[in-house]
């Protein structure tokens, strides 16, 4: 892909764990934190808890509903950071609310298993791509970008990889 810009920052991802998986996020440093995932008893990925190397703990939890990726985020002083929504299966587009600035969350074009996380004004401020063959995967940003802004978009990225294996709806600055 040409058109994709030079990453800001890079971080990737190893998996384990089948039932509740463990994700260890890395950047070019080392290890920056732990997500977990936690499955209930019908096997759907309920919450994580991401515990930082440095920093506050954050939750994200299943808020009640009928929506899918209808999810919280919370930090351990239970400060709201963003909560996320999506309004139906077919575009496969999942809207972030962080308070300031809206994100969408959307399938990659061409065939790459990955997600896109875009700002309405400003285009893709990252993309989450994971391996064919296995769980891990990579972590691009291209804009200034809270962490926490970006572990939510990876939590719903994550456990909907198997959605974004078809190609996505064409979003860019100025989309809705």
């Amino acid at each position: 892909m040409s058109d994709t810009p030079t990453p800001k920052n890079v971080y990737t991802t190893r998996v384990t764990g089948l039932w509740n998986s463990r994700h260890e996020i890395q950047d070019e440093q080392g290890r920056v934190g732990l997500l977990e995932m936690k499955r209930n008893a019908l096997g759907v990925i309920t919450y994580g808890i991401y515990t930082p190397e440095k920093g506050a703990v954050l939750t994200i939890s299943r808020d009640p509903g009928l929506r899918r990726a209808q999810f919280s985020m919370w930090s351990s002083g239970r400060e709201w950071i963003g909560s996320s929504e999506r309004e139906n299966f077919f575009p496969r587009v999942m809207q972030m609310h962080t308070g300031g600035k809206p994100f969408h969350l959307v399938p990659l074009q061409g065939m790459v298993k990955g997600w896109g996380l875009f700002a309405p004004r400003t285009g893709e401020a990252a993309r989450m791509t994971a391996s064919w063959m296995g769980r891990d995967s990579r972590i691009e940003v291209y804009k200034r970008l809270d962490f926490p802004i970006l572990l939510l978009g990876y939590f719903l990225g994550f456990r909907s990889y198997c959605e974004a294996i078809w190609p996505g709806p064409a979003l860019h600055a100025g989309s809705r």
